[in-house]
């Protein structure tokens, strides 16, 4: 099959592969990767194919494949929990499986000591330490001074302390 014949073939069901696309990705941008993804496929294999009885059949079934792939895939990048994206970014790569399930352990019990703290200490306190903020962006932010921010956030860093070393005692 060469370029003509491929273009003849393939190019007029473009816009039918992509609503399928479209129905399961549900993302314009995706959809049209999907779609891209079918016509290299497509060309790659063109010589494999022969005569084809139902070009469209065969196109939707590839492009519905490739679509669910991608959906799988994204499901499975999404399941990780934002905990673990932190404490990977905190460990060291030679970590035991004991020190990271430790390691999991007081970041969840530091999550829900910070879930405790009164919203505006737990606000600056995020804000500084997940966002990197400065003190005036975070006056800024939440309308307090700056020597207001500093001022609950050390009073957000001795509640947390004194939270956690009490979770440790129990």
């Amino acid at each position: 099959m060469g370029p003509e014949e491929f273009n003849k073939v393939w190019l007029p069901l473009a816009g039918r592969f992509f609503r399928v696309a479209y129905y399961i990705l549900e993302s314009e941008a995706e959809a049209q990767d999907a779609v891209q993804d079918l016509f290299v496929k497509l060309w790659k294999r063109k010589d494999s194919f022969g005569t084809i009885n139902n070009p469209l059949a065969l196109g939707l079934t590839m492009i519905k494949n490739i679509c669910l792939d991608r959906v799988r895939s994204a499901s499975r990048s999404r399941t990780v929990h934002p905990d673990t994206e932190i404490l990977a970014s905190v460990t060291a790569p030679d970590e035991t499986l004991d020190e990271g399930l430790i390691n999991r352990e007081n970041l969840k019990m530091i999550r829900e000591c910070m879930a405790r703290l009164p919203e505006k200490q737990r606000k600056v306190l995020e804000m500084r330490v997940f966002e990197n903020m400065s003190y005036p962006q975070i006056a800024q932010l939440t309308g307090l001074s700056e020597i207001n921010v500093r001022v609950k956030l050390s009073e957000a860093r001795k509640k947390l302390k004194r939270m956690t070393s009490d979770e440790d005692n129990r």
